[in-house]
């Protein structure tokens, strides 16, 4: 049975959204856009430090274009918002790369706070999680708490490095603090995830299309 495809932006091919000199499709929702909705989406910079924040990262973005990498984007992001206890919810199993990126904050003047995605030792079963998912580790991950205990330490900025897809979502939706990610795990690729789409018309097309 073929699921009905209604289009999106993935399905765009001219992108006058960002060019402004070609054509909209007839599906666009920049040009079928209800001026409430932009309005809405406008009004909401103003909230918090929201515009703040946009600045600083249009200001990173094109100070550091195809010059920095994604550590220092993240570091001159921090100064822009004046963040200076960086929170760090890390994965156990990249351990080091936590540690390395830690390192390289405090020798710039940042303050490194970490919590790892194990903290509590918490039984898997303990949650309801089936007890075949502890035969790859008994202790189930804990990204709510993770964060809990990145708010009480009041980290002014939190880096993601290396949590599981979906404990990732829960650590963004408790996080006082605003997120940015700095590694995506993916064990698979050496956590290069973008890989898997490089490879999708060649050596993942039968496991991603079924052979089509």
């Amino acid at each position: 049975m073929e699921i009905e495809t209604i289009p999106t932006c993935v399905d765009c091919g001219t992108q006058n959204c960002k060019y402004k000199d070609r054509t909209y499709p007839d599906f666009c929702p920049t040009d079928n856009l209800k001026e409430e909705d932009r309005q809405w989406a406008l009004e909401r910079y103003d909230e918090g430090r929201n515009r703040e924040i946009m600045i600083a990262s249009a200001e990173v973005e094109y100070e550091g274009y195809c010059q920095w990498t994604r550590v220092q984007e993240i570091m001159e992001f921090a100064r822009k918002i004046g963040a200076h206890r960086i929170g760090i919810a890390n994965c156990i199993g990249l351990i080091r790369e936590a540690r390395i990126f830690a390192r390289i904050l405090r020798a710039n003047g940042f303050e490194a706070y970490s919590v790892i995605c194990k903290v509590a030792g918490q039984p898997k079963t303990s949650m309801g999680i089936p007890a075949q998912c502890e035969s790859i580790g008994a202790a189930m991950c804990n990204p709510i708490l993770q964060a809990r205990l990145l708010n009480e330490a009041h980290t002014d900025l939190n880096v993601v490095i290396g949590l599981c897809v979906g404990h990732d979502s829960l650590f963004y939706k408790y996080s006082d603090a605003y997120v940015t990610t700095l590694v995506t795990k993916d064990r698979v690729t050496g956590n290069n995830p973008t890989a898997a789409l490089y490879t999708a018309d060649s050596y993942y097309r039968k496991k991603f299309f079924g052979g089509k």
